[in-house]
């Protein structure tokens, strides 16, 4: 078996018509399929499908954005609660998770479900 990646993530909905509205028209995501009843909801999030669905647990999800600092303004144009600014949580010297030199930067937000999910990026550092 050689495992190739991350076909699907599932996040909780309380509430699905909220979290669609919000992961559609809040964070731009394609929403690709719906099926009522169950109550299930997919999203296209780069070659991964993320569910949302009620029954699931909550997940933290981190989201690629090319910079968060600018991610994290439009959210909080938009009403979204920002937990955590953007900081660098990690200096990345010797390129262990992307190119030398860079940081690794996250700031979190919660969704419309209460779900805590990150914004994370990559930027230079002194």
């Amino acid at each position: 078996m050689r495992v190739t990646g991350l076909r699907q993530v599932a996040q909780r909905a309380e509430d699905l018509d909220r979290a669609v509205a919000f992961y559609r028209d809040v964070l731009g995501l394609e929403l690709i399929a719906r099926f009522d009843p169950p109550g299930l909801a997919f999203f296209r999030l780069g070659e991964t499908r993320l569910l949302l669905e009620g029954g699931a647990p909550s997940a933290i999800l981190y989201l690629a954005v090319d910079d968060v600092a600018e991610a994290t303004e439009a959210l909080r144009t938009e009403g979204v609660v920002i937990e955590s600014e953007p900081h660098v949580i990690f200096e990345d010297r010797d390129g262990q998770f992307g190119p030398a030199g860079e940081g690794e930067e996250m700031a979190f937000f919660r969704d419309s479900e209460g779900n805590l999910v990150g914004l994370s990026g990559r930027k230079i550092t002194p």
